[in-house]
């Protein structure tokens, strides 16, 4: 077997994921096609490289040096191809969710007046690192941090968390809604590429019930539905109007970080000026912190 890019890839997805399952999610592929991968490695290598349980999938001895050098063959392979695209004039933007809600336009048109050379393209990825991982985009929105040593990541702003609600829903005809408002309701959470979660409430408010979903289109379905509500960020409610769901702010839940994830190692020129223009559309229309709140003690969110 010749060794290709998509066999590593996948052994590298099943290292950070720990399941064949969350892998082929996050390569937006079948887990049959990542099993199959990982199968002809170990053939051809002729070692075995994960030890399997019907509970854990773990590196063998042998496994961790081998996905040691496939991590650093990916991160070469990821330099040629940027380097490629800075010469080919190009900026690629990952993002699991929603870009940068209203602000999406703005920072299209300055980018355009102010690169006219360089093409700036938006690439919706269904993963936790928005596409950076596996090299399909140069930079991610994220709005948590990666918590990955191959990444940096620049906050550039703040933006105001949301809930979304069938439109049937009596919060519905509400102007605004409180923390509190979602004690003991089902909430649709994607935990791969969103962060709502239990400790969001904090111990002095009775949590709501977490509903796992996958991706955006899942959660918009079951809260337009009445199965769900959902809290997200102010990009998600100007990205994704949905028939049947009403967006409602938030007024005392935490604010939430949004972040521009890299390389650390990245060579790409046009970078450090979309970071540029990414802040000063924030700047233009900054968000009041909340009563008790400050610069630092905001929550990452979905």
């Amino acid at each position: 077997m010749n060794l290709e890019l998509r066999h590593l890839r996948a052994l590298v997805a099943v290292d950070d994921a720990r399941t064949f399952t969350d892998a082929a999610i996050t390569l937006g592929t079948s887990q049959a096609s990542i099993s199959r991968s990982v199968a002809a490695l170990e053939r051809t290598l002729g070692v075995r490289i994960f030890q399997r349980t019907t509970r854990s999938v773990t590196p063998s001895a042998a496994g961790t040096r081998i996905i040691e050098h496939a991590r650093r063959v990916l991160d070469e392979a990821k330099l040629l191809e940027e380097a490629a695209r800075d010469h080919a004039g190009e900026l690629r933007v990952g993002y699991a969710w929603s870009a940068l809600g209203s602000r999406t336009i703005t920072l299209q048109r300055r980018w355009e007046e102010s690169n006219p050379a360089a093409q700036l393209i938006w690439v919706q990825s269904n993963s936790a690192a928005a596409g950076l991982a596996d090299g399909s985009v140069d930079v991610a929105v994220v709005r948590r941090r990666l918590n990955d040593p191959r990444f940096t990541e620049t906050l550039i702003g703040t933006e105001r968390r949301v809930a979304a609600v069938a439109a049937t829903d009596p919060l519905a005809r509400r102007r605004f809604l409180r923390m509190a408002d979602f004690a003991g309701r089902s909430v649709a959470v994607d935990s791969r590429t969103g962060t709502t979660a239990g400790d969001l409430w904090g111990q002095e408010s009775q949590p709501p019930l977490l509903r796992p979903v996958q991706g955006v289109d899942d959660w918009l379905t079951l809260i337009s539905t009445g199965k769900a509500m959902g809290m997200s960020s102010e990009a998600t409610a100007a990205q994704y109007q949905r028939p049947g769901v009403v967006y409602r702010p938030v007024r005392d839940a935490p604010l939430i970080s949004v972040f521009l994830a890299s390389w650390k190692d990245d060579p790409s020129v046009l970078l450090a000026g979309f970071a540029r223009l990414a802040r000063e559309a924030f700047a233009e229309n900054p968000v009041p912190w909340p009563p008790g709140k400050g610069p630092g003690k905001s929550r990452p969110g979905q």
